[in-house]
């Protein structure tokens, strides 16, 4: 089964073809970072008109690239939710025409379990059970993965997320958009032993997050420290160290609690070579494996929608000729795939 994967929630245009015998065949994306760079953030409106111009021929690269005719084509998902309305329409509404237009079915998907299977892209997959940390854009949840559709909300942020305390902080020290990547950049050169800074939530039980006090303290010490210009690699530094030391506490608690062995990280987070480094020590100490899609998987992408779509369409799911996107849309209201009648 040959499937065309369609992701377009926020800011990037990912499309992709995956083959339920050979894999990934192909996936091509377009980022745009450079489009909202100027604004410090994500413009809704701007973000929709590229993905309407973007569709079309990044849709003709991954299947030139893969080698597949449209005729070929088994079936298209797409993400539905949660993202930006005007963005998700774009991709739905293209999705859904050109799958009516070749007579295959069309499933809309969710775009927080794309990112939670995205790992089974890779070489040694984990298997099921595994407990997930989810940290992409507005999103950071510990998750218990028992299946497909199986899901059990560990934990979430309770304020912002990881990603957005991140982008807040970046802007907070002049960092350029996007913030993340610039921020772990500058940590590098930060010492580590001038500023310690809170690790929230984790002097009590539970799984929850919160990262606004962070972000608060973070405020604080820029203040306090203004005019030193050494300064602002050593609270870069500071703040990374506090992110990735909750985020280790909170997954060394998931797994000694659940039992599970195995680890999944998957989200734009999920890229930060910190928190990598200190996620292999946590499984390495709880006697557990750790594993991540490739770092070009992290953000969002259309291989990890084609390759949940795979498994849903594959399973007998499909979906009628009308549809809908939704801008909020729980994890823990997915199911196992209902096979049409």
């Amino acid at each position: 089964m040959k499937i065309l994967g369609i992701e377009s929630s926020c800011d990037e245009t990912g499309v992709a073809v995956y083959d339920g015998d050979r894999g990934l065949l192909a996936h091509a994306l377009h980022s745009q970072v450079e489009t909202h760079a100027v604004y410090g953030g994500v413009v809704p409106e701007l973000a929709s008109r590229d993905h309407i111009q973007r569709l079309v021929p990044l849709t003709v690269e991954a299947l030139d690239e893969a080698g597949v005719a449209k005729s070929a084509l088994d079936g298209i998902a797409y993400t539905r939710g949660p993202g930006l309305m005007g963005a998700l329409l774009a991709g739905a509404s293209f999705a859904r025409s050109l799958a009516w237009s070749l007579d295959i079915p069309a499933l809309g998907v969710h775009h927080m379990e794309a990112h939670l299977l995205a790992p089974m892209l890779e070489e040694n997959p984990p298997e099921f059970p595994f407990v997930a940390l989810l940290v992409s854009g507005g999103h950071t949840m510990l998750v218990l993965v028992a299946g497909l559709g199986r899901y059990r909300l560990l934990g979430q942020s309770l304020d912002d997320a990881a990603g957005e305390a991140f982008d807040k902080t970046a802007k907070l020290l002049e960092l350029p958009y996007p913030g993340g990547p610039a921020l772990e950049k500058l940590a590098e050169e930060g010492d580590p032993g001038r500023f310690r800074f809170p690790r929230p939530m984790t002097d009590r039980p539970g799984l929850d997050f919160s990262f606004s006090g962070l972000k608060t303290f973070t405020l604080n010490t820029v203040h306090a420290n203004d005019g030193d210009p050494t300064a602002r690699a050593d609270i870069a530094r500071a703040f990374q160290d506090a992110v990735v030391d909750t985020m280790a506490i909170k997954c060394r608690r998931a797994l000694q609690q659940t039992g599970v062995d195995r680890l999944v990280v998957a989200g734009g987070v999920g890229a930060n070579q910190a928190l990598r480094a200190r996620l292999r020590e946590v499984a390495e100490a709880e006697n557990a494996t750790v594993h991540y899609p490739r770092l070009a998987l992290c953000t969002d992408n259309g291989a990890m929608v084609a390759y949940l779509g795979h498994c849903r369409l594959a399973a007998g799911e499909r979906a009628d000729l009308s549809f809908d996107v939704t801008a909020r849309w729980s994890l823990e209201e997915l199911t196992e795939p209902r096979p049409a009648a």
